[in-house]
């Protein structure tokens, strides 16, 4: 017998000892990561609101990072599948779900804090300001976008719909132009940071062309030759 397969089964154990401490898998490591980063956010308003840090206007200062947290998270779930298909890091896929439900909640806020701390739930001037806004019309439209695809995000959802659900969470590239338009129409003067937040979706979704993922495939393979 070769004493080639037994050399790659005690690299691929050691390869997997280094990046597996304490005996917990990758993906185990990374799911915790997800849950600790997505409420650390939160937990950091919370503080600052607790000992009176939230700016001189702390309704719009929860408002936009509420907001700034939710297009982070939702662009961190659209890095997965590239780092995958770019890399084979198939532990990281797991993670845009979680990704992608801690930015819908983090959305969620956004708007409850829009709609009852600064609006005080005055549907009528709530209303008038999404028609008239263009940012606030934007930023509902990919809320709305959103909310079927956290709605059907659990395996039964994905069962039912079957082909239908892969091609109904498409909407997420949408969504997530849309969060980006929002962000630049809101800040006005300075459009740098969410240009940057632009440049990096833009980057992803050309990641996601047909043509760049097998020119992507065929590199791995000559690497792995």
């Amino acid at each position: 017998m070769s004493a080639t397969p037994l050399k790659k089964t005690t690299a691929s154990a050691a390869s997997k000892a280094r990046f597996a401490p304490l005996g917990i898998a990758p993906a185990t490591w990374l799911r915790i990561a997800v849950h600790i980063g997505a409420l650390i956010p939160l937990a950091l308003i919370v503080w600052d609101a607790y000992r009176g840090h939230l700016t001189a206007n702390p309704i719009q200062d929860i408002t936009f990072r509420t907001g700034k947290t939710a297009i982070t998270l939702l662009v961190l779930s659209l890095v997965c599948t590239p780092l995958n298909t770019l890399f084979g890091l198939k532990f990281v896929l797991p993670s845009r779900r979680p990704l992608g439900l801690y930015a819908f909640f983090y959305v969620c806020l956004h708007l409850l804090i829009f709609a009852v701390l600064d609006y005080g739930l005055d549907w009528g001037l709530i209303q008038q300001t999404i028609a008239e806004k263009r940012y606030v019309l934007v930023g509902f439209a990919a809320f709305l976008l959103l909310l079927p695809l956290a709605a059907t995000s659990t395996k039964g959802w994905m069962r039912r719909l079957g082909k239908r659900w892969k091609q109904l969470h498409r909407l997420v590239y949408l969504a997530a132009i849309l969060a980006v338009v929002h962000f630049v129409w809101l800040v006005k003067a300075d459009i740098r940071e969410p240009l940057v937040y632009g440049a990096i979706l833009a980057l992803l979704l050309a990641l996601r062309l047909a043509p760049v993922r097998r020119a992507a495939a065929s590199l791995r393979a000559r690497i792995a030759r």
